[in-house]
């Protein structure tokens, strides 16, 4: 098997950490978000400095904070937005979609905006848990990116800093302590290829090693850039060799960018995309309410049954 892993040293939550203090004490920038300097420090993510010093606490109000965060990128102070659970742009995207995203295309003023947007994969609730990329995916004007190692996040601050558009960073939680990077792995004569974005990645991984016990081989690229989302040679000539296609895994619903991006793909390939991610299901508060991302062991489950299919 291919190896996976190269070692960096320095974690996802210390490359952002060290982002965000140089942006601040350097740059004249702004960080702003709720409960950043409550314990944790949003996972170590956030560097201990004062207002004054830029880094900005918002009130609880979650519908005010893109608007705060609109404001300070129209004035040219390029705002790290932090949004410490995913599912809480359900209230915070509105003045991000329906004006950032549109300020360069309808006035020529951009209003770039790095929207740090953390998912975690259950344990709290309906609303806050999982990755929901696929609301922003539907507005043009923003780009998208699930960076899950630190030269990814790296690549991520770097694409905002030479670009004037808002930014929307998907991160993961289970991506903070990752210090090392993610290499794809390309098979001789696969039974599939995976693709897989954000922590489903690091499921992936788990998956494809159960399957090597069965013989099954498994080809993985892994997702970074998602908007805009190019089908590359990599991708069209693996899933081509594939005996069974490809299957698609994310955490967040598939009525969103997993469809978009599986059609996208298919419009370049011969074989069958499939797609995986959360159940058409609402979570709750309970630990066995919760709505995953598909794990090790569904995904072994789902390949099975596409090569049983063939």
């Amino acid at each position: 098997m291919n190896s996976y892993i190269s070692i960096t040293f320095m974690t996802v939550a210390e490359t952002i950490k060290k982002i965000t203090r140089e942006h601040l004490l350097k740059n004249k920038g702004l960080a702003l978000g709720q409960c950043l300097t409550a314990v944790g420090w949003v996972g170590g993510t956030v560097p201990e400095l004062k207002q004054e010093e830029g880094l900005v606490e918002l009130s609880m109000a979650d519908v005010a904070g893109g608007g705060i965060a609109v404001g300070i990128a129209l004035a040219q102070r390029r705002p790290i937005y932090i949004v410490r659970y995913q599912g809480f742009q359900w209230y915070n995207a509105p003045m991000i979609i329906n004006y950032a995203a549109k300020s360069k295309d309808m006035w020529g003023i951009p209003c770039p905006i790095f929207i740090r947007s953390i998912a975690m994969d259950g344990g709290i609730g309906p609303v806050a848990s999982g990755s929901h990329h696929s609301m922003y995916s539907r507005m043009p004007g923003v780009p998208i990116c699930a960076p899950m190692t630190p030269k990814e996040y790296v690549a991520a601050w770097e694409y905002f800093m030479s670009h004037d558009d808002p930014l929307y960073v998907s991160e993961h939680r289970r991506s903070f302590a990752i210090d090392y990077e993610i290499d794809d792995s390309i098979q001789e004569n696969p039974d599939i290829t995976i693709l897989a974005i954000s922590s489903t990645r690091l499921n992936a991984i788990d998956a494809i090693k159960t399957l090597e016990q069965e013989n099954i081989k498994c080809n993985l690229i892994h997702l970074f850039w998602l908007k805009p989302f190019e089908v590359t040679e990599k991708i069209i000539n693996a899933i081509n060799k594939s005996k069974c296609g490809a299957l698609i895994l994310d955490g967040d619903f598939e009525n969103g960018i997993l469809k978009s991006l599986a059609y996208d793909i298919s419009q370049n390939v011969t074989k069958p995309i499939s797609i995986l991610g959360l159940e058409e299901r609402s979570a709750g508060f309970a630990p066995q309410c919760d709505n995953l991302p598909p794990s090790a062991v569904k995904i072994c489950n789902r390949i099975k049954t596409l090569i049983k299919n063939i």
